[in-house]
């Protein structure tokens, strides 16, 4: 059974269906082979226009993460792998100290982004431990004419 896709504010349908199959296919909610409702059926089930799930599905099949075959309906990719235990394991505990902070998905995300190290994922694994800039307040210069 597939797990429960569902839509709320913020981003676009098609990217909420986009990120969510995403993330259920990376933290293997999904499996590889496993089929998915059709554009019809998940468009019915989620109140939108079938296009908006069909250019989702294109998506995902463009990433690798879905295959469509004509009579034998969407799946996931047998070559889509999930994510590692100790990241699905991290991200969990930073959904739940988040939710318990009060924070939205939104927020975490953000503050999520402002730290992640700005290095290319496809350059390999980085063996060092990344650490956060440091945050300095702005240097107050003084204004040339202005006093001693």
């Amino acid at each position: 059974m597939t797990p429960r896709i569902t839509l709320g504010g913020g981003s676009s349908p098609v990217s909420q269906i986009h990120d969510q199959i995403s993330g259920l296919i990376g933290s293997g909610q999904l499996a590889p082979g496993e089929p998915l409702p059709s554009v019809r059926q998940l468009a019915k089930d989620l109140a939108v226009a079938p296009g908006t799930v069909a250019k989702a599905y294109r998506s995902l099949e463009q990433e690798g993460l879905l295959t469509t075959r004509i009579g034998g309906g969407t799946r996931v990719s047998e070559d889509a792998g999930s994510t590692s235990a100790a990241v699905l394991q991290s991200a969990q505990a930073l959904a739940r100290t988040a939710t318990d902070e009060g924070l939205s998905i939104e927020e975490a995300t953000r503050i999520l982004r402002a730290v992640w190290p700005d290095r290319d994922p496809r350059s390999g694994p980085d063996r060092s431990r990344y650490e956060p800039p440091e945050i300095r307040p702005p240097s107050r210069a003084r204004n040339p004419g202005s006093g001693p």
